[in-house]
């Protein structure tokens, strides 16, 4: 029987090997050839690369538009993430209700994911056209006139523009994600807080939100790396700007390696994007277990 239980494991691993020969071909060959990038001056061009240390690093780090753009990936992290994952726990309660017109709510709500970040940026830069957008339109209308601001063109309201839209993008996923571990719950959890008296709030904070929190866990580490590998919207949104205001990491190694020609930093960047994604990734699993 061992040796059989031996034979089987090596067959398991004989059917996994092609998938991590792939990987590493594609994914950790490429993390690799940053990491060593990361030490040398290459332009990204030219076939000359020379060795140089901690340069990259150093200058990196003493470099205030790269914590300008840690900073605002931040923000960008802690006002997403918590504000989709509570709005989408919110929201498949609701469903869970089973409310007439439920389906059609989850199908209309779940679009966004389904669309081209370029086509849902480009309907943006339409709504909140400071001149015509319907955005400032609407609040001209109902005398909110104070709040009719440039919502892309001002550096005190570009960052949040765009992590207002990616609220609207990726709302959904975190919905149907709690919705589906709702799904999977024992219906005499509730009836016993039912019968102990329990209502509806009582219920939600005590006995709903406790049994989903592995699903909270895994959402805050998917928001972690989603935020951290953040580009698109904000490229097509705001370009970054104005004024680094809404530059993220990513957006800054696009600049370092294709506009400055610099591939060695922008090397440099992408490695401390992976290490911060590893550590924030980590720290959420050891204290999501605690907890």
């Amino acid at each position: 029987m061992k040796k059989l239980g031996k034979k089987n494991n090596w067959a398991a691993y004989l059917y996994i090997l092609p998938l991590m020969l792939l990987s590493f071909a594609v994914v950790y060959y490429c993390i690799i050839r940053t990491f060593m990038t990361s030490f040398t001056d290459w332009n990204g061009m030219s076939p000359e690369m020379n060795f140089v240390g901690m340069k990259n690093y150093i200058k990196l780090f003493k470099d205030a538009t790269f914590w300008k753009s840690v900073t605002n990936n931040v923000i960008f992290f802690f006002g997403t993430v918590f504000v989709q994952a509570a709005v989408g726990f919110f929201l498949a309660v609701l469903l869970k209700k089973k409310l007439p017109g439920s389906n059609l709510f989850k199908a209309v709500y779940f679009m966004p994911i389904a669309m081209a970040t370029s086509i849902i940026t480009a309907i943006f830069r339409i709504i909140m056209d400071p001149t015509n957008g319907a955005l400032n339109q609407f609040l001209h209308a109902i005398h909110l006139d104070m709040f009719a601001v440039s919502w892309l063109g001002d550096k005190r309201y570009a960052l949040l523009s765009v992590i207002i839209v990616n609220i609207f993008q990726w709302m959904g996923f975190s919905m149907i994600t709690y919705y589906a571990s709702l799904m999977s719950l024992p219906d005499d959890v509730y009836e016993a807080a039912k019968i102990d008296g329990a209502g509806f709030w009582r219920t939600l904070t005590s006995v709903t939100f406790p049994m989903v929190k592995g699903t909270t866990n895994v959402l805050i580490i998917l928001g972690i790396v989603g935020s951290l590998k953040t580009f698109d919207i904000v490229k097509l949104l705001t370009n970054g700007g104005p004024g680094r205001s809404s530059t993220v990491m990513n957006v800054y190694l696009y600049e370092k390696a294709f506009k400055d020609f610099k591939a060695g930093e922008a090397a440099a960047i992408g490695v401390s994007i992976l290490i911060i994604a590893m550590i924030m990734s980590f720290l959420q699993v050891k204290f999501g277990k605690e907890d």
